[in-house]
């Protein structure tokens, strides 16, 4: 009993499913989660590495500024001037609005400074766009104070009442004293705004976990930016003071949270200044899917393990030795060895079970389906010629529409000439387009065909369009599939005339690596995107049956790529290179096969 069939299946599920399976996801949890906290650690210390770069850039801006202000020579003479008791009011209010338009055409040089204000001990502020205002009351702001007595020369986001005119958010605003270096003694301060949603905005892009937020501090360990959650954080502030006073400059830590897991603190001291970057995120955000994924992983395993046993118990009898020689004679079948299958299918005289039904059926299935693959690949070899011939007779319409609407508009303008060369030209591609019989043709008769169109385009537009062609030497035989390039000269005409008066096409034949590159460029308005992964994806698959039931008539192109995936399959790729407003360049890159030779079917993938 213990060696059936049935009972060794039992034995080795619950040996090999339940142990390996439940020490895998064992070993998958916890690697899982190793991976995911490395991952949010080096991805969190490296998006502010780059935040701190921007930070410092910000910094470096709003020091400039406040240099070129500090040393400009109209501010030490606007100093004098204010200053001097011998000078009539009148003379210092001009000062005053001589140096308020230098503060505005400064600020304008800076696009990161939303505003700037001068601030002096009696009362004085000047600001942009003439502004000039005696009002003392700024002395009694925080930011003031602070300032003059401890020397905090970065306030937070806070809403300025002077700038709302110019801003009317947040701002962030540095303090520079002017015409001292020390902010007790200077009698006049600088006080440069920027909006907090310059710094605040990039900072929200990154992200801990789905919940995490980073918090950018001052020196005083204060946000300094408008972000009220890091009240909420308020147990850890003994643990960022620690951390501000250590010489690392960045790093992670684990401290006890209140629910399941550990809080984890991200920090980074920013060099050109005392900030720091700290981040919160606590392990339950972070692997609150994996121990969900663990839940359901243990879940479905019970209940797999119970459907195996169970299945287990009701195939065992009876089918693993029939059942292997069907696996032995179905490989044979994968590698198409259809007679080294049925070989190895086992015989069978009656039908008295299913396995006896299966290999029988089996079987007949294989010599069915060899019987068929080689009535199939005659079918596609037919069908893909009737397909190749239908979008061949599918383009010629349209060159005939065309060309008569022009020889139309030539007779009714009585000019004689003209409508004898087209209508001489015309007459060289239809001769040209009745050999339908000829689907591969030289390279010199398809460049003679496009010598007869653009003869009729010249006629049609004249001196606005300008067409040039240049081609390598010794390619007059190679062969190729005939209408290609005409469908590609006409679309480059018809839309570099929708960009400009002017039409500049230029055609590039040449050999490379074995192959033949047509280039067609054009100074039209180039492609827009989805039209550019449209054309990629046809040039990919052929899509014959939109092909040939299409209405549309603007067909041409389509119909090129078709037909060159049709002939030249896995050996056909396409090139397209399209600037919007400068023009598109499309580049057929096809096999060389000289005259007399054809792409093998094996080769057209």
């Amino acid at each position: 009993m213990l060696y059936s069939l049935k009972s060794r299946l039992i034995i080795a599920f619950v040996l090999l499913f339940v142990l390996s399976f439940g020490v895998m996801t064992l070993l998958l949890f916890k690697e899982s989660r190793a991976i995911i906290r490395s991952y949010v650690e080096s991805s969190a210390l490296e998006k502010m590495d780059e935040y701190g770069s921007f930070i410092d850039m910000a910094q470096s801006q709003m020091y400039d500024f406040s240099s070129l202000v500090f040393n400009s020579d109209l501010t030490h003479r606007w100093e004098l001037t204010i200053t001097d008791p011998n000078l009539s009011p009148g003379e210092k209010s001009l000062a005053n609005i001589t140096f308020s338009r230098f503060l505005t055409q400064t600020t304008n040089n800076y696009s990161i400074v939303s505003s700037v204000f001068i601030y002096r001990e009696d009362g004085l502020r000047i600001g942009m766009n003439n502004e000039v205002a005696f009002d003392p009351s700024f002395k009694e702001e925080a930011w003031y104070r602070d300032f003059k007595e401890r020397s905090v020369r970065w306030v937070p986001a806070h809403l300025d009442p002077y700038s709302q005119q110019y801003y009317n958010k947040p701002v962030i605003s540095l303090l520079m004293p002017i015409g001292q270096f020390e902010p007790a003694l200077a009698k006049t301060v600088m006080k440069v705004n920027i909006s907090s949603a310059y710094l605040l905005d990039p900072l929200n892009r990154i992200h801990l976990g789905e919940s995490g937020t980073i918090f950018l501090l001052n020196e005083l360990l204060g946000p300094m930016l408008s972000q009220a959650e890091y009240g909420q954080h308020a147990d850890k502030t003994e643990l960022i003071e620690k951390l501000s006073g250590e010489r690392q400059k960045q790093g992670v830590e684990y401290t006890s949270g209140q629910a399941k897991g550990d809080d984890i603190v991200v920090y980074k001291k920013l060099g050109r200044t005392d900030w720091m970057l700290v981040g919160f995120v606590s392990e339950v955000d972070l692997y609150g899917k994996l121990y969900t994924l663990r839940d359901s992983i243990v879940t479905f395993a019970i209940l797999l393990f119970l459907v195996s046993v169970f299945i287990a118990i009701w195939l065992s009898h009876g089918i693993t030795r029939p059942l292997t020689r069907l696996v032995l004679a179905m490989r044979h079948v994968q590698r198409g060895d259809f007679a080294g299958a049925e070989e190895r299918i086992p015989t069978v005289r009656s039908v008295k079970s299913e396995v006896s039904f299966v290999t029988m059926t089996f079987r007949k299935m294989v010599g069915q389906l060899r019987s068929h693959i080689q009535t199939e690949f005659e079918l596609k070899l037919l069908r893909q010629q009737a397909e190749y011939k239908a979008l061949l007779m599918q383009i010629n319409p349209h060159f005939l529409f065309n060309t008569l609407e022009l020889m139309s508009s030539l007779a009714m303008q009585k000019r004689t000439d003209d409508t004898v060369d087209v209508i001489e030209s015309l007459g060289k591609m239809l001769r040209f387009s009745l050999r339908i019989s000829d689907d591969v043709i030289r390279l010199k008769e398809e460049l003679n065909y496009v010598q007869d169109y653009l003869s009729i385009l010249e006629v049609r537009f004249g001196d606005k369009l300008h067409v040039t062609m240049e081609a390598d030497e010794g390619l007059e035989k190679v062969m190729i599939i005939k209408f290609i390039l005409q469908p590609l000269i006409e679309n480059a005409v018809k839309y570099s005339f929708r960009q400009s008066p002017k039409a500049i096409v230029h055609i590039r034949i040449s050999r490379h690596n074995g192959q033949l590159r047509l280039s067609v460029s054009d100074n039209g308005p180039g492609m827009p995107e989805e039209l550019l992964v449209k054309l990629k994806d046809q040039s990919v698959s052929v899509q014959l049956d939109q092909m040939l039931t299409s209405r549309s008539r603007e067909i041409g192109l389509g119909n090129v790529l078709a037909r060159c995936r049709l002939y030249y399959g896995e050996l056909f790729d396409l090139h397209i290179e399209s600037v919007p407003g400068e023009g598109t360049v499309i580049e057929l890159i096809l096999p060389i096969r000289e005259e007399h030779a054809h792409v093998p079917s094996i080769d057209r993938g």
